[in-house]
């Protein structure tokens, strides 16, 4: 019997992301721009494949020959001739349509493997009795062959993505180890990033660096990116501003050179472009995945303004510069000048990548954020659906909790996603000498509030969040925002800012902060005890602040293990509403302070001792983790897949295409998504896989 873990159970939800309302009120020209947009999004996004695993490119060439011939209804009669069941016929539609939704076959929340859960042999029937076998014996023979062992494959280092022995990578060669990640840093943060064509000669080429040579190349998803530059020329014809035609020519410029530079420039006409009715990001944005916190997954979006709820988020950005003082650390440790950002609501047309995110505060890029500004996007659509809890699965929580739960757990979120990306990641500041020795913080009086002695570490030059910090950044810093978003909803102009007052107010509090601890306890999950390390940003985040909510005492947080009525090991966490506003908040603002001078001063020593003890999952102290871990993977509940619409252009007009929510649904939103080059498009996919594969060995 293989762990459930590692397969995606038949019942998965699977729920269509509706965005009809919102896409049928823009504009023609609105809605050429946004298909355009969504074809570049869709294609950059297959890069995710190659920066997942060494299999998974092969894996959706496989699966989009097979469902290019025959559609998930016509391929069932194959399948019941070829021996298998409708419940095996059933996993592998649902093998597959995970295989589509992460872009690979990790999960993008939690990074562990999945694996069809049928028997091989069963499988590898369906894929010979299919009409691609039946036209392409060979090619499909060979494409078989090249993935069916690491399809199944559930050896130690294949379970997760990860460096070195703990996992698969394709962020760096096989034989890397962190000590090979962290020089390779060095070496690049000792060169100037290529900005333009002329330039190309001084980034690319071999050097020699601590007495180890490196060879720098560029090349990597050329033929996809060509793709993506196309169809950004195409939506230039029909953006709304000059801000959205620059910023376009910018990203271009960035995926034809391989220019940071370029990317950061187009960046900046971005957080211009204030308030789009059609808003858009795209390029290697977020570092979660990369083992070593530092290189980003190519993701791209495209969304439509929800009005109604951007008014919320507009009252929000300017109640900031009277929240933020709010925060418990020292003016001198928030940034100068609040650089008011865009906060909108937005319904989601598209979202390639790996996964589909609630709420985004972006660019990610330190020097923009501090100096320049940003913007905050909330992702109503997607909230909706993935947030909606039967109460059956609801987990962990007392009976009596249930129903408040399901009633609040909506709104209590779209308040806590508010903070988390506006106040949570658009706050604090950071310690900074440039390449001049000039410094934006006088460095002889500033003083740490945690040690009483003047501040004696700082960000040099060309360090950032990320390569100081590296593997704890990301976590890090979704832990300092959700503590801010926990402790500023205690903040009645807030919740009146969302419509909520008196006993509604409290509610809201209550379910937010029970909300919080209880996703603590899910984020186990995400643990894997062989290696000692953590799979998800997010959720490593969460179970840190249960850790110091656990520790406040005083009856604050209750955790105890108990038999279900099923006769199974479960358990129950409460939260005693009493003493949120006190225990509660004096634990979170303590903590959080912590964070943020770790965060400012650079004290990369210090914050890892920190994060790391709190990260720390054992059998000693008053909870057994490791134990409670095996309860939550007992009574999981696998996260919703989502079925995004297509768009197609006809004549003059832009068509919505829409799909029911099901595995078969999202199968054929993919299948639809590439049929104008599928055949070139797979034969570059295998050819840049190919290429790769000496990396791996």
């Amino acid at each position: 019997m293989v762990d459930s873990q590692y397969y995606l159970p038949n019942d998965i939800g699977v729920s269509a992301l509706h965005c009809g309302e919102a896409f049928h009120l823009l504009s023609p020209q609105e809605k050429m721009y946004a298909h355009y947009l969504s074809r570049a999004a869709w294609y950059g996004g297959l890069v995710v494949l190659l920066q997942t695993s060494p299999e998974s490119a092969d894996i959706f060439v496989l699966l989009q020959r097979i469902f290019r011939k025959q559609t998930p209804a016509q391929l069932e009669q194959v399948a019941t001739a070829a021996g298998l069941s409708s419940e095996e016929y059933q996993a592998f539609l649902v093998y597959a349509a995970g295989l589509y939704a992460n872009m690979g076959n990790y999960k993008s929340f939690g990074d562990t493997k999945f694996i069809p859960n049928l028997p091989k042999d069963k499988l590898k029937a369906l894929v010979r009795a299919s009409q691609a076998f039946q036209d392409q014996p060979a090619e499909m023979e060979a494409l078989w062959d090249s993935c069916s062992c690491l399809l199944y494959s559930l050896e130690n280092k294949q379970k997760q993505l990860g460096l070195g022995d703990k996992g698969i990578t394709t962020y760096f060669s096989g034989n890397c180890c962190l000590e090979d990640a962290e020089l390779t840093q060095k070496f690049l943060d000792s060169k100037v990033n290529c900005t333009v064509e002329g330039e190309c000669e001084s980034c690319c080429g071999s050097f020699n660096f601590e007495d180890k040579e490196f060879t720098v190349k560029r090349g990597d998803y050329g033929p996809l990116m060509e793709k993506v530059c196309s169809y950004l020329q195409q939506a230039q014809t029909y953006a709304a501003n000059d801000n959205q035609r620059k910023m376009l020519e910018e990203y271009r410029r960035s995926f034809t050179f391989g220019s940071v530079d370029a990317h950061k420039e187009g960046s900046r006409y971005w957080i211009k472009d204030k308030g789009p009715i059609v808003e858009s990001y795209i390029g290697f944005i977020e570092s979660y995945r990369d083992p070593f916190g530092s290189r980003g997954e190519f993701e791209g979006f495209v969304a439509v303004v929800n009005k109604a709820m951007s008014e919320r988020f507009a009252r929000l950005v300017s109640s900031a510069e009277v929240l933020l003082p709010e925060l418990p650390w020292p003016k001198e440790f928030e940034k100068d000048t609040f650089l008011k950002p865009d906060f909108t609501s937005l319904d989601v047309l598209t979202f390639a990548g790996s996964g589909i995110p609630a709420g985004i505060n972006i660019p990610n890029y330190d020097d923009i954020r501090q100096s320049e500004g940003f913007k905050n996007v909330s992702l109503g659509n997607v909230l909706a659906v993935a947030y909606a809890t039967q109460k059956e699965k609801l987990t962990f929580l007392e009976e009596e909790d249930k129903d408040l739960f399901i009633k609040w757990k909506g709104p209590s979120f779209e308040v806590q996603v508010g903070l988390h990306e506006l106040l949570g990641h658009g706050s604090g500041k950071l310690f900074v000498q440039d390449d001049n020795g000039k410094f934006n913080f006088d460095q002889s009086k500033m003083m740490n509030p945690e040690t009483g002695e003047v501040v004696s570490s700082w960000y040099r030059g060309s360090e950032t969040w990320d390569s100081k910090f590296t593997t704890i950044a990301s976590s890090y810093e979704e832990c300092r925002a959700e503590c801010v978003g926990l402790y500023l909803c205690l903040n009645k102009q807030v919740l009146s800012i969302f419509g909520h007052e008196d006993k509604d107010a409290e509610d809201v509090v209550y379910i937010n902060w029970l909300s919080m601890v209880r996703a603590g306890l899910l984020g186990l999950e995400f643990y894997t005890p062989e290696s000692k390390s953590w799979r998800q940003a997010h959720m490593q985040a969460r179970f840190v602040i249960l850790r110091v909510l656990l520790e406040a005492g005083e009856g604050l947080v209750g955790l105890k293990e108990v038999t279900g009525q099923d006769g199974k090991p479960d358990a129950r966490i409460t939260l005693d509403r009493s003493k949120i506003h006190t225990v509660g908040k004096n634990a979170i603002h303590r903590f959080l302070r912590k964070l943020q001078v770790f965060k400012s001063t650079a004290d990369v020593e210090g914050g890892r001792a920190l994060y790391d003890n709190y990260s720390t999952v054992d059998n000693g102290g008053a909870h057994d983790f490791l134990r409670l871990r095996e309860t939550v993977l007992l009574r999981k509940e696998d996260r919703k897949m989502f079925v995004q619409a297509n768009t197609r252009v006809s004549g003059d007009s832009v068509e919505l295409v829409e799909y029911e929510g099901s595995a078969a649904g999202l199968i054929q939103s993919f299948t639809e998504r590439f049929q104008d080059d599928a055949e070139q498009l797979e034969a570059d996919l295998l050819a840049l896989r190919k290429r790769d594969a000496p990396c791996w060995c």
